[in-house]
């Protein structure tokens, strides 16, 4: 018991250094739209259409309110790295509790 006490520990404590490292954090998803305008003269109305983008466009939601936001083309790489890094948050976060569950167990068990 004691090593596998030790073991949950020193996965949790290696946890928590990832964690500090992980860097900007953005929740959500992004997709890409294409637009039709309304120039009736204009190739989105062509057959077969040729329609406007693409457009990105991130999809989240914070505090029990659904947002979403158009991100430059320019922005797009430093965006799907914060998207990452909020996926790897919620991972090493759910790990951690999953350790936590166990040590926590194991403690109780300990102390009888």
């Amino acid at each position: 018991m004691e090593n596998r006490i030790g073991a949950l520990e020193r996965q949790i404590e290696k946890i928590k250094t990832e964690l500090t490292l992980l860097g900007d954090l953005r929740p959500g998803s992004l997709s890409e739209q294409y637009n039709v305008c309304g120039n009736a003269n204009c190739r989105c109305k062509d057959d077969p259409p040729k329609r406007h983008g693409p457009y990105y466009q991130l999809s989240f939601t914070r505090k029990a309110r659904s947002r979403t936001k158009f991100v430059k083309k320019t922005q797009l790489s430093e965006v799907k790295k914060q998207l990452k890094n909020y996926a790897r948050l919620r991972s090493l976060v759910d790990r951690w509790i999953e350790l936590s569950s166990e040590l926590c167990q194991l403690r109780l068990e300990q102390k009888e």
